[in-house]
């Protein structure tokens, strides 16, 4: 009975990582440089499938250099998945 019952929690715990949706999460806030800063781009992206992720790299209003990742959503509109600062280099190190 024991081997049964874990083969069941396995199954529910693996099927629950299947369920993978950034709908309902918070989300990132669009910042000055970020592609949705001033609400979702005009131009749809029509050759990537949905469910495809992009990076795009800019500098942000306080100097930093950002790198973002999209994801396209079903409905052709992006959202931020991902935000990193890069550290500022100096003299090239």
């Amino acid at each position: 009975m024991k081997p049964a019952l874990l083969g069941l929690i396995g199954t529910l715990v693996l099927a629950g990582c299947n369920s993978v949706s950034y709908h309902g999460g918070p989300g990132l806030e669009p910042i000055p440089g970020s592609i949705t800063y001033n609400g979702q781009p005009r131009s749809k992206l029509t050759k990537s499938p949905p469910g495809s992720s992009f990076p795009h790299d800019f500098i942000d209003q306080y100097g930093r250099q950002v790198e973002e990742t999209y994801i396209i959503q079903p409905d052709r509109s992006l959202i931020i998945a991902h935000r990193r600062y890069k550290p500022i280099r100096f003299f090239g190190d």
